[in-house]
């Protein structure tokens, strides 16, 4: 799958941004999206994206196996900090199929893009 929207991000070397509107546009099937975000703000007032997957930027290190080797993988937070933590950690790991959602769930939201809320 090749993103049109990538830009570099500008805090983290190497890691690289994508819009939410061209995330929006892809399949859990053919990106797999993992939300670092704490449990309470995944089911909150931001919601999720469907089909994305909760693994805490504090457990990362030891759900590392979860991740997929197979298809891009896209993370998202609240604002985009922690998933370029999340994204740039991956790449440390030899994952080089990883980017980060520009903006995170905040972007999202304003943008009208849809959620799911618990």
């Amino acid at each position: 799958m090749t993103f049109t929207s990538r830009t570099m991000n500008p805090d983290f070397e190497g890691v690289i941004d994508l819009s939410p509107e061209e995330l929006a546009r892809c399949s859990s099937d053919d990106v797999a999206m993992i939300d670092v975000r704490e449990p309470s703000e995944y089911v909150g007032e931001l919601g999720h994206i469907d089909g994305a997957d909760l693994i805490v930027l504090g457990t990362l290190p030891e759900n590392v196996s979860a991740l997929p080797k197979d298809k891009p993988i896209v993370f998202v937070c609240k604002a985009g900090g922690r998933s370029a933590r999340a994204a740039a950690y991956a790449q440390s790991l030899g994952y080089t199929n990883v980017y980060n959602l520009k903006g995170g769930m905040l972007l999202w939201n304003s943008l009208g893009l849809p959620v799911v809320k618990a």
